[in-house]
């Protein structure tokens, strides 16, 4: 793929395993500009989330990009990390050691705005996490979507969640969260677990990585090998989770994807989080008898090229 401009990427993220192998991704991926990072609980505690993003800027060589600290729980909900996945520190246990960098001194909103309006083209704001800080920043400055090209989102689900049977973990931590980043009003692309977990790295790619001598390579090899209590210990490969986000923002061909109505529930029950994507080719009884309901127009992943996203992740972490 021929790159003439690098993108302008905001990240918005809970740095677990997965998130980390994202930022590797766009730290080293030439086609992309990441200009800021924005932290949430999620995964992990939000001030666990910061020094885990800031850990792993650092081990890949990234440039000063800023990151800042967001949201400590769900507009409603209370925090539920996914540490049974992740570990204690949300980064596998490793014992990597803190960073020497520092977060900025304004909170995520904050940041947000400024790195947003001020980039000198559109931006792709990238949620890989739940989507708190996002809502805050929609409803406190909403003028931030005049300088969003694109958001692209990891989270929901079309067909079975892994939070509960039906809802994805970002969106069933805050559902009130998610429900407003669809009133944003721009281009949108779900990246739901779909396609979240087809693209796996095979294993004899992972030991390299993990064999290799640069930090930033490396640390995708060991993340990419942890096996939680809620993993498959007999597969020796490793699932890119968000980064597959991020790989769907330099290089958009590998999804296949429909523009599609999607909607949150969020009601109380066992429903709750999901997010509802209607795959029919004409209305129904419920529209035809009580009316249509407005709902917003995502696109959304139903398939994608593992292979080409495989390929374009170690090209880009391993280097030339």
């Amino acid at each position: 793929m021929t790159i003439d401009e690098p993108i302008p990427v905001v990240i918005d993220c809970d740095t677990g395993i997965d998130d980390a192998l994202a930022l590797l991704f766009a730290v080293r991926h030439p086609g992309i500009d990441l200009r800021a990072v924005t932290c949430v609980a999620g995964n992990t505690d939000v001030d666990g989330v910061v020094r885990n993003t800031l850990t792993v800027l650092e081990r890949a060589g990234a440039p000063a990009v800023p990151v800042a600290r967001g949201a400590e729980r769900p507009l409603i909900e209370a925090v539920r990390t996914a540490r049974h996945v992740h570990g204690r520190d949300g980064m596998g246990d490793l014992g990597l050691p803190a960073p020497a960098r520092t977060a900025a001194d304004v909170d995520a909103v904050t940041l947000l705005r400024r790195e947003i309006l001020a980039a000198p083209r559109p931006v792709t704001l990238v949620p890989l996490a739940p989507l708190t800080n996002i809502a805050l920043l929609l409803r406190t400055h909403p003028e931030v979507t005049r300088n969003i090209e694109r958001i692209v989102f990891m989270g929901g689900a079309v067909a079975t969640g892994n939070a509960t049977p039906v809802a994805e973990f970002n969106v069933w931590h805050d559902p009130e969260a998610a429900a407003i980043l669809l009133t944003a009003g721009v281009p949108m692309t779900m990246y739901g677990l779909d396609v979240f977990q087809q693209v796996v790295v095979p294993g004899a790619d992972v030991a390299r990585l993990r064999a290799g001598s640069e930090p930033g390579a490396r640390l995708a090899g060991e993340l990419l090998a942890h096996r939680g209590p809620a993993t498959d210990e007999a597969e020796p490969g490793g699932g890119l989770g968000d980064a597959g986000a991020v790989c769907a923002v330099a290089d958009p061909a590998g999804l296949t994807t429909q523009l599609l109505p999607v909607e949150v529930s969020l009601a109380p029950g066992p429903a709750r989080g999901q997010t509802i994507v209607d795959r029919r080719a004409r209305p129904g009884e419920s529209e035809i008898h009580q009316g249509g309901r407005e709902q917003t127009l995502v696109d959304v992943a139903l398939g994608v090229d593992v292979e080409r996203y495989v390929k374009l992740f170690l090209s880009a972490v391993e280097g030339p």
